[in-house]
């Protein structure tokens, strides 16, 4: 696959509409601070998101454990704080909003980070929040939990100090169905996989021909069906902020 259709695919809403729905999502929550407003990236990787803060002291924070390829943006950003995600060396209420995007399924104690993002968030500051559903493992070694449900988002962020928590999932079930059928074809190609050439010249046609349905047909239907899904019990992961509870102790 070339570098441009590469590219494409990375952009296009229907075919990678978790990545590209979240940036907007975020986007949409860094407009609505108040300029100025002293923002800390936590697990900022490759910074992808400092642009979106321009209007606010943007702040940074990665342990840099990763390789480069590992990074969205083949390595990292301006990193401020280096340091372990479940200690900051800031002091309490240090920051208005932090942003935490796709971060906690990598750190072996996402609980304790959680205490932590409340600790250095002052009262009634906001904290932008997502972490998969579901996903294939990634960022090995680094990748330790998934599974974040809205009952794991309520009990854990309402015992670490915050209020206000609100959930919104990623689209639902039939947009993660069309979502694997383009990978089902992206990781079946022939020339990609190491088969036996006998193998391979059997399989080809056959990839040939589920070729349009599931990497065109199948994700366009799952997109006009998905606003049908009323349950999204299957949805790839939750946008989720919560407020800094005033006057409250983190435990």
């Amino acid at each position: 696959m070339s570098n441009g259709i590469r590219n494409w695919l990375a952009q296009s809403e229907l075919f990678s509409y978790n990545v590209v729905r979240r940036d907007r999502w975020i986007a949409q929550q860094a407009l609505k601070l108040p300029a100025g407003t002293k923002v800390l990236d936590v697990g900022a990787g490759s910074c992808p998101y400092r642009s979106l803060f321009s209007h606010c002291e943007y702040r940074s924070q990665d342990l840099l454990p990763l390789r480069a390829d590992q990074l969205r943006y083949a390595g990292y950003g301006q990193i401020d704080y280096v340091s372990d995600l479940a200690s900051i060396p800031v002091p309490g209420g240090s920051f208005g909003a932090v942003l935490c995007t796709e971060v906690l399924e990598h750190h072996p104690e996402p609980i304790v980070v959680v205490k932590e993002l409340a600790r250095i968030l002052e009262p009634g500051g906001l904290l932008i929040l997502t972490a998969p559903l579901g996903s294939g493992i990634h960022q090995e070694p680094y990748h330790y939990y998934g599974g974040y449900t809205p009952w794991w988002y309520e009990r854990f962020l309402g015992a670490a100090g915050f209020k206000d928590i609100s959930i919104e999932p990623n689209e639902g079930s039939l947009r993660f169905f069309g979502q694997e059928a383009l990978r089902f074809v992206l990781t079946t190609n022939p020339f990609k996989m190491d088969l036996p050439i006998a193998i391979r010249l059997l399989w080809f046609p056959i990839w040939m021909a589920l070729l349009p349905l599931l990497g065109l047909m199948v994700p366009i239907f799952c997109k006009f069906l998905d606003r049908f899904d009323r349950e999204r019990r299957f949805t790839v992961g939750y946008h989720v902020t919560a407020r800094r509870a005033a006057l409250t102790q983190v435990p």
